[in-house]
């Protein structure tokens, strides 16, 4: 949960010696330790109350389905195939075309 190193642990651990003192110390940690057991076990209760988490997974499913379902009424690539063909049919017509012109051309001069 925290990312605490070597370094910053020893200095938390020499500021609460320092301020608490080595006779307190001890019951100090431990009333921290179970400070935060509670305030979890808290969160955790209410957020089971609250149905938070199964919100959270529910909105979770529907976020995978509407993004499935953009992919699939996604028509981009349909487009690029068909302009594609639509390119290809236009040069194919354009050789054609000027095919038939130079054979006129070579009719009319004979």
């Amino acid at each position: 949960m925290f990312n605490i190193g070597a370094a910053e642990l020893i200095l938390i651990l020499l500021i609460a010696f320092t301020v608490v003192g080595p006779k307190d110390l001890p019951k100090v940690a431990r009333a921290i330790g179970r400070f935060i057991k509670y305030a979890r076990n808290m969160i955790r209760e209410i957020s089971k109350e609250t149905g938070f988490s199964e919100l959270a997974d529910e909105l979770k499913g529907v976020e995978k389905e509407v993004k499935d379902t953009m992919r699939s009424v996604d028509i981009r690539e349909d487009l690029k195939q068909t302009k594609a063909d639509i390119d290809k049919e236009i040069k194919d017509v354009a050789k054609e075309v000027d095919v038939r012109g130079i054979e006129k051309d070579i009719k009319s001069e004979s």
